[in-house]
């Protein structure tokens, strides 16, 4: 695959030029691989970690040794850990309990090792879990560039910190040169060289650029290892909402086994990341993304936590100063950690005034079925005409809810009998201040939103992600499916 160098400097700088396939579940169409249980010794589920990745400023694919920022390759030990106390302790202070540091062949088989241990040392003594991933070279093949020294280099971290069970080894960061067979093949490799390790202390990278983590979860010999995915704007560009983010992780087979090392966006562009994502790709990528690691229970260690010259790093480093660069940024990435509620971005709607929602899987409008003026009368969708049964106006109920009522009836967006039932109807009814009757909106960003139900949490959705003329509505846990996103347009 063709690979640029990027300003954002994610994937140590690497800019992805080839679409990506992500693995989506419809109901109705596809069914979800179950989880493999998992027998490695888990310090917790992967939504336990929470972290920020340190990386260096020339880039972590590097043919000498790698130095976060901060540090240089000239610290002592004592020096280094020094340095790393206060770094450290500005993760902790933004809820991080985890760091994500690259290391290489250079870095470990060379006099750097012995002060660079001092970052680890202080991590380990904060109480934080390390993850130490092996970076290759640069413009490499996307495989081992010397087999000798890769192995020797595990061997060397190993005898180190084996025994120290708050550190983690991730055997090869974006493995993208190897096929599926091959590169389980070195990760078994690895758990059979270093069998005293356990294997919830290994991570292992999907495929490709760390994004197929299904195929390699789906080895039995890695069954109780973690599993490590990336995920950025430019892997595929067709992603637009918030929604279609929350969908690219909804395919991942093994959430509770997955740790996302790597997602970020532009800290230093003042993008307000809890508002409206508007047609500001970053922000529904971010939102998207962070809503979805916090619902699957997947872990983040965001990309960087702190990183000089890169416009997505979270923390800046002045001196021995580190601040915050965004903090709407921040409290996304706190809310994917578990750690914090926030506000998400409401609609906003004029009163007396009607809209056409139309889905943006079939174009189709929202409508009550056949005109009807009757209570009870069904929900569908069909092509846009004009016809009052298919215009609606909001009617604020605070906190981001409304109730929907059709033009022609008067009567209100209903889920029938206040079912909490995946699949239930959505009919209309007259108002009776049930919480069946109200619906939240968040926008997702390009002119769409999510219809909530209050009662159940779930979301309008056309069955089956059916195109047809007079398919059912009904509600359905969200998941981010273009059936389950709806523009809204005021007439």
């Amino acid at each position: 695959m063709k690979r640029l160098l990027c300003p954002a400097a994610g994937m140590g700088g690497l800019c992805l030029l080839a679409s990506i396939l992500f693995f989506s579940c419809q109901k109705n169409a596809l069914t979800k691989s179950t989880p493999l249980q998992n027998t490695g010794t888990f310090a917790s589920a992967a939504s336990g970690y929470k972290g920020l990745n340190w990386a260096d400023p020339n880039d972590n694919f590097s043919t000498g040794n790698v130095v976060p920022t901060g540090l240089t390759s000239t610290d002592s030990y004592a020096t280094t850990q020094s340095k790393a106390n206060t770094i450290l302790a500005a993760f902790q202070q933004q809820g991080a309990n985890t760091i994500r540091i690259p290391i290489n062949t250079y870095t470990v088989l060379s006099g750097w090792w012995s002060a660079y241990t001092g970052a680890i040392d202080a991590a380990v003594s904060k109480g934080m879990n390390v993850v130490l991933g092996y970076w290759d070279v640069p413009s490499g093949t996307g495989t081992v560039a010397n087999t000798t020294d890769f192995w020797n280099m595990w061997q060397t971290v190993v005898n180190k910190y084996g025994s120290t069970s708050a550190v983690y080894f991730e055997v090869f960061n974006e493995p993208h040169g190897y096929s599926v067979s091959n590169l389980t093949n070195l990760y078994a490799t690895f758990l059979s060289n270093y069998s005293s390790i356990p294997a919830g202390r290994v991570l292992c990278d999907g495929a490709g650029y760390a994004t197929d983590v299904n195929d390699v979860g789906a080895d039995s010999r890695l069954t109780g290892c973690l599993l490590s995915y990336h995920n950025y704007t430019w892997f595929n560009n067709s992603l637009t909402t918030s929604a279609d983010w929350e969908n690219s992780l909804q395919g991942i087979s093994y959430p509770t086994r997955t740790i996302m090392t790597e997602f970020g966006a532009p800290m230093n562009t003042g993008d307000n990341f809890l508002g409206s994502p508007g047609t500001n790709r970053d922000i529904a990528y971010l939102q998207g993304v962070t809503n979805q690691l916090r619902a699957s229970g997947m872990g983040g260690i965001y990309w960087p936590g702190l990183r000089s010259g890169d416009s997505y790093s979270l923390l800046t480093l002045s001196g021995s100063t580190v601040s915050v660069s965004n903090s709407s940024g921040l409290s996304r990435i706190q809310y994917a950690w578990g750690n914090t509620s926030i506000t998400q971005p409401y609609g906003s709607f004029t009163s007396g005034t009607y809209y056409e929602i139309l889905n943006r899987n079939s174009g189709d409008a929202l409508e009550i079925y056949n005109q009807s003026t009757t209570a009870g009368a069904i929900a569908d969708q069909w092509s846009y005409w004009g016809g009052n049964n298919q215009q609606w106006s909001f009617t604020s109920q605070g906190s981001g809810y409304f109730n929907l009522v059709n033009h022609n009836s008067s009567l209100l967006l209903d889920v029938n009998g206040a079912s909490t039932t995946n699949g239930a109807s959505i009919i209309q009814w007259s108002s009776n201040g049930g919480s069946n009757q109200k619906w939240q909106v968040i926008d997702i960003g390009f002119g769409y939103y999510k219809l909530i139900n209050e009662n159940s949490g779930q979301v309008v959705d056309v069955s089956g992600a059916s195109t047809a003329n007079g398919a059912d509505i009904i509600q359905w846990p969200s998941n981010g499916g273009r059936n389950q996103q709806w523009q809204i347009t005021a007439l």
